[in-house]
């Protein structure tokens, strides 16, 4: 083997941040699609470097908690991925996902390039266009920050409780 197979890297994958409320369940519905390649749970859209979790669940950092999903898109599209984030949590509610309530649990969708933020915001309308309720989708579609990977205990947590808990989509 010479020098440059020794080198061989994994390629760069593209990346896709969704704040849809807690990030435990979240992260679960992520990982099940074919073609995610790895998640992490996190914090981001803050004004705080940095934060811990303690910070964020105050509702004063400004950050949402947040799933970042790297992906094969030979395998799965970013607009299956925002299929994925419309069907775990409620658009339709603002700062509000079940009983978790704050900015830290809203309904965003971080996007990385501009060919994301046109899917999403395409994505977005035609949801809204479908609800048969009316109540308008309140989800935000902005550009991606500083993603903050939160304390490791929160990572596939519930890999590591065998407890699906409250905010477990999907069951």
């Amino acid at each position: 083997m010479d020098s440059m197979e020794a080198q061989k890297t994994e390629p760069v994958r593209p990346k896709a941040t969704f704040g849809a409320g807690c990030f435990w369940g979240v992260e679960v519905a992520f990982r099940r699609v074919p073609g995610v390649v790895e998640t992490s749970v996190g914090y981001t859209g803050g004004t705080s470097e940095h934060p811990t979790y303690p910070e964020v669940c105050t509702g004063t950092t400004g950050h949402a908690e947040a799933v970042e999903v790297l992906y094969d898109p030979e395998r799965v599209s970013y607009a299956d991925l925002l299929e994925v984030f419309w069907s775990c949590h409620n658009p339709t509610t603002r700062n509000r996902q079940g009983p978790d309530v704050g900015t830290q649990y809203r309904s965003v969708i971080f996007f990385h390039t501009p060919a994301q933020e046109a899917i999403a915001r395409a994505s977005k309308e035609r949801h809204q266009q479908a609800r048969k309720d009316r109540r308008p989708v309140v989800t935000e579609v902005v550009p991606a920050s500083t993603f903050y990977r939160a304390e490791e205990y929160h990572q596939r947590y519930f890999e590591k409780t065998l407890s699906p808990g409250r905010c477990f989509p999907g069951d």
